[in-house]
């Protein structure tokens, strides 16, 4: 780092927030993100507690000619939260929500997390589209485009932006709406971290609080018939339920009873936000397919369904993904399911189909960055390991699992499912006709690439 100690001691006299260097007794705590596949040393981690801090610390970090990369929730599959030598801008401090339940509005900070919003937004029984799991930050969710147990219902989590306040490459604030800064407004959803820090999101709310959960689940085995029900069930079925495809190992511990601990399963998990007497009649064609192995429901706090997996995933275990968009299930796609589904490297690793049909295609195909409104399922191949002597494992599977799907899939993927490793290509198909629009964009707010530790898109020429 050009200046190391002079450059430090200056950040940390212009910041309200702490400037944490490899000589801090908390560099090591600071450096460390939830996939812990990932092992990178910046040169500093800037906590900063207010967008007066990211002002000021973008201007350090660009005048140093440093490489600057954005921390939100730290869930980066890929690590792109960290960058070697370079500087971390974490907005963790920034983990705040202010809830506006006449307007039906949340604004919150860019720190924050998927827990802090639902938390505040669940006391007046409102809730967004926004992921399966409550330690997600919103920030890398939001800008990826998000989807998550309500978006049949009420479309992805970029869909649901009402405004962003951003930091720019130059040190300077702007808001981000349909009104002002309408282009950078276009790009923010869903074309990642790109063009600015995000130090703030307003969303629209919806009425949500107790709403139907199930977890139905089928021997592996019987992975083929289940996904082909699957394809046809869910795409015909009310918006208001919303159901995501997995192959897992089933873990110890409720509602899951003992005989079925430790079996590998292929099933749902359901979520219903419609009438909830309404919940089992819907659910009825679980048995078509032939009775599951195993059939929970209950009503539960929105807040408790997002909190579901929490335990089972924490921070600190080996990760690494890959994704595709499918606007169909083809046969030849279930093979290749069923084939890595029954042969799940470690117990945590899993595959998962989300559904971003029904509200999610009701805007037009160039209304927003994200480029696939005519998907109906976003997948996801996660390996994943608390031992970090399986990593390879883990990667060799979801590779192999990915390279064998990938013809049957529409060419792109969700960015935020992008892995560690893949080629810019992948960036590219992502974005398929839109790429151009978000390069001029980027060539409109950040010439020089400034923000590049991310799926990059370069500035138009």
């Amino acid at each position: 780092m050009n200046g190391t100690t002079e450059t430090l001691d200056a950040m940390r006299n212009a910041l309200r927030g702490p400037v944490i260097g490899p000589q801090d007794p908390e560099y090591r705590t600071a450096r460390t993100i939830y996939n812990a596949m990932i092992d990178k040393r910046p040169a500093a981690v800037v906590r900063c507690r207010d967008t007066a801090d990211v002002m000021a610390a973008v201007d350090f970090v660009r005048d140093e000619g440093l490489v600057l990369a954005v921390r939100g929730g730290g869930h980066s599959a890929a690590g792109l939260c960290l960058a070697d030598d370079g500087v971390t801008i974490d907005l963790s401090p920034m983990r705040w929500a202010h809830i506006d339940a006449t307007a039906r509005t949340a604004t919150v900070g860019g720190g924050a997390t998927l827990g802090d919003l639902d938390h505040a937004a669940h006391a007046f029984q409102l809730a967004t589209p926004a992921g399966i799991q409550s330690t997600t930050g919103v920030g890398g969710l939001t800008l990826g485009g998000g989807h998550g147990h309500l978006t049949r219902r009420y479309g992805l989590t970029a869909d649901n932006l009402l405004a962003a306040d951003v930091v720019l490459a130059n040190g300077t604030a702007v808001t981000a709406s349909d009104t002002t800064h309408p282009d950078l407004f276009w790009a923010l959803r869903g074309g990642g971290g790109n063009f600015g820090i995000v130090t703030s999101f307003t969303f629209r709310m919806h009425p949500v609080d107790t709403v139907g959960v199930a977890i139905t689940l089928w021997p592996v085995d019987r992975t083929p018939e289940i996904l082909r029900w699957y394809r046809d069930f869910l795409p015909q079925a009310p918006e208001d339920l919303n159901g995501f495809f997995a192959a897992l190992t089933v873990p110890p511990g409720p509602p899951f009873p003992e005989e079925i601990h430790g079996q590998k399963m292929c099933g749902v998990v359901w979520c219903w936000t419609g009438d909830p007497d309404l919940l089992e009649a819907t659910l009825k064609p679980v048995n078509d397919p032939g009775a599951p192995a195993f059939h929970f429901t209950a009503p539960m706090p929105y807040t408790a369904l997002q909190a579901m997996f929490d335990e089972l995933l924490p921070a600190g275990l080996q990760w690494y993904w890959r994704g595709n968009f499918f606007d169909r299930i083809t046969d030849d796609a279930i093979a290749v399911h069923a084939k890595y589904a029954e042969n799940l490297p470690t117990d945590l690793s899993t595959t998962h189909l989300y559904p971003v049909d029904g509200a999610a295609h009701r805007p037009g195909p160039d209304d927003t960055a994200w480029a696939y409104r005519d998907a109906v399922w976003s997948g996801v191949i996660a390996g994943i390991d608390p031992d970090p002597d399986n990593a390879e494992k883990l990667r060799q599977w979801c590779v192999d699992y990915w390279e064998e799907l990938y013809p049957h899939s529409m060419g792109g993927t969700y960015v935020n499912f992008i892995g560690a490793g893949e080629t810019p290509d992948r960036v590219r198909a992502t974005y398929r006709d839109h790429y151009d629009r978000l390069a001029a964009v980027k060539r409109a707010y950040d010439p020089h690439n400034f923000f590049h530790a991310n799926q990059n898109i370069e500035p138009a020429v």
